[in-house]
């Protein structure tokens, strides 16, 4: 099989397209042939050696963690999964490849009016927002600010919160505010005009913040909310400023059970997730600049093997 490998830490052209042997699954294990592979921010973070310190790495290694495709192989174990299921969620091993082992508690079942391409956007966005959401200790009837609400994870958060009861102000570009609305969220812009316009949306001011977006964001929100009432899930540097940060279970300590309830209601469009871009596998590199570079709606997916639309 073909996958994208890197043998070191470094730029863009560590990564390489090479043929690889194709993983056979042991017992408890499933192999997935891979339709689509989701980018996240940890992935090029790892690959730089940003975060050689926290996850080292013992190279060779395979990123991506997120996917959906075709169950193919079975081992022994007893499990409901057979040859020719849907799936999506997370794997061991590293995603960026044809194909790929997991076990059966980190993946779910895709139904069927849901696209492959549309359900990897999905587990990873709903994980870290719930994770995060439950860590900020969110309350019904409470007022959240969120920091880069179109992107996965925000998105994914205010529609979590949107549904609970909660009224959210979220920042995004002007060209997103209206995608937000959909969403559930009163839209304000990044940046400087952040304060002066949440001054007019929430007069009474905001009870928490989740900061999906960086930035310097945490910077601008601390004078009006107190650090215990701020998360951030990107802001390495938020600590030094007494704001907690998320960085969320190892990749096989990621479940199915933290998002399986959210690809019925996608299939019954009553949750949204947005494609910025779709790349091939062959151009792994050029999606992570996109991905690196930020300032997108939605997810970056790449095609593997596509087997539906």
């Amino acid at each position: 099989m073909f996958a994208q490998v890197i043998s070191r830490y470094g730029d863009h052209d560590v990564l390489e397209y090479t043929e690889i042997p194709t993983p056979t699954p042991g017992p408890g294990e499933i192999r997935i042939r891979v339709a689509y592979v989701a980018l996240n921010a940890i992935e090029w973070k790892i690959r730089s050696g940003l975060l050689a310190d926290i996850l080292p790495q013992n190279f060779p290694v395979i990123l991506g963690n997120e996917i959906s495709g075709i169950v193919d192989h079975v081992g022994d174990g007893d499990h409901d999964f057979r040859v020719g299921d849907r799936v999506a969620g997370f794997v061991r091993g590293g995603g960026d490849a044809e194909y790929v082992l997991t076990t059966p508690n980190r993946v779910a079942i895709v139904p069927d009016e849901l696209p492959l391409r549309n359900a990897v956007t999905i587990p990873q966005g709903v994980e870290t927002a719930r994770r995060a959401l439950a860590e900020l200790a969110v309350s019904a009837g409470e007022t959240v600010l969120v920091n880069g609400a179109a992107g996965a994870v925000g998105s994914a958060a205010v529609q979590l919160l949107a549904g609970s009861g909660t009224k959210v102000v979220g920042t995004a570009r002007p060209e997103n505010h209206a995608y937000l609305r959909r969403l559930g969220a009163t839209p304000i812009e990044y940046g400087d005009a952040m304060l002066d316009q949440l001054a007019t949306v929430a007069p009474d001011g905001v009870d928490r913040a989740l900061d999906c977006g960086g930035r310097g964001f945490v910077r601008r929100i601390l004078p009006l909310v107190p650090a215990n009432r701020i998360l951030t899930v990107v802001d390495l540097d938020a600590p030094a400023l007494g704001v907690p940060i998320t960085m969320g279970p190892g990749p096989l300590e990621l479940f199915a059970d933290s998002f399986r309830d959210v690809l019925p209601r996608a299939a019954a469009n009553e949750f949204a997730t947005e494609i910025a871009a779709e790349f091939p596998l062959r151009e792994l590199a050029e999606a992570q600049k996109m991905n690196e570079h930020g300032h997108f709606r939605g997810k970056i997916i790449v095609r593997v093997g596509a087997p539906d639309q």
